[in-house]
């Protein structure tokens, strides 16, 4: 008992400057970890680097850079396609997981916009079943190693207690939640020690109606502003360009708040436990 109050003092001595060079040290140490886990997690740096990159570009140079991707890389190509636009989307739904700026509600409810509320929808839960599977494999394989050093192992730690007391139905209603973002709790499957099946039956319950919502906002933005497809932006005055952009932009940033909310929420409890133990 004395010892570990004599380590806890002995912490509270160290100086705020030498904390923060002992944490930076540890951060880009990766001695202890496998040559395969090393470049997963090498792959999630790069992933998160773009990301940051393409959400500086919409905050601070271009607003309406979101729904313009959207339109042209996803809407346009995949409503050409027709039937073939079906499997275009599921790897647009796959991959979407790994860019941060491009969350996959904003994809869901372009799936709307091309095929309205019911096909919409469905194809929305095929969409998410992908992202979600991939975001979870990938950070299995390397996103925990990364996590732990960010926010430390306690903090992992408080999400595995969670995930194991409460199991499948954390999963469901995490996903259920419309403005809980769909990628965090994918990347949060992928961190904590869940089986694998009880994730995957979690996700397919839970993008149900999660799918259906985003279908219907996407089928909303297209009846509302009287836009028919493919859409054609040199043809589209700037007033209605701008207001669906705007629209896009309101769903990411609710989505950001709620995501930046829980790490931070997360982060706290972490570190408050941590200085218990």
């Amino acid at each position: 008992m004395e010892d570990s109050k004599n380590t806890v003092e002995n912490s509270k001595k160290i100086p705020f400057s030498v904390k923060i060079k002992k944490y930076f040290k540890n951060l880009i140490d990766f001695s202890s970890y496998s040559r395969k886990t090393i470049i997963f997690i090498i792959i999630m740096v790069i992933i998160l680097g773009i990301s940051l990159y393409l959400l500086y570009i919409l905050i601070f140079v271009d607003n309406q850079i979101l729904y313009r991707i959207v339109v042209e890389w996803f809407v346009n190509p995949i409503y050409r396609l027709s039937i073939g636009g079906a499997f275009l989307f599921i790897g647009i739904m796959g991959l979407q997981g790994l860019i941060i700026p491009l969350p996959s509600e904003i994809v869901l409810s372009a799936a709307g916009m091309i095929w309205g509320f019911w096909v919409g929808g469905l194809m929305g839960i095929i969409g998410s079943m992908a992202a979600g599977l991939l975001c979870f494999y990938l950070t299995r394989k390397g996103g925990r190693p990364l996590a732990e050093k960010f926010v430390g192992k306690n903090a992992i730690d408080i999400a595995d207690k969670f995930i194991h007391k409460y199991g499948t139905s954390a999963i469901i209603i995490s996903r259920v939640l419309p403005v809980i973002p769909f990628d965090l709790i994918s990347y949060t499957g992928g961190l904590v020690d869940i089986d694998a099946k009880k994730y995957t039956l979690g996700t397919f319950i839970g993008s149900i109606p999660r799918a259906f919502f985003y279908s219907w906002v996407g089928s909303i933005l297209i009846n509302e502003g009287s836009i028919s497809l493919p859409i054609d932006f040199s043809t589209m005055s700037l007033e209605v360009i701008e207001q669906q952009a705007n629209a896009f932009n309101i769903i990411l940033l609710i989505i950001a708040i709620v995501f930046i909310a829980i790490f931070v929420i997360y982060y706290l409890i972490g570190q408050y436990l941590k200085k218990k133990t």
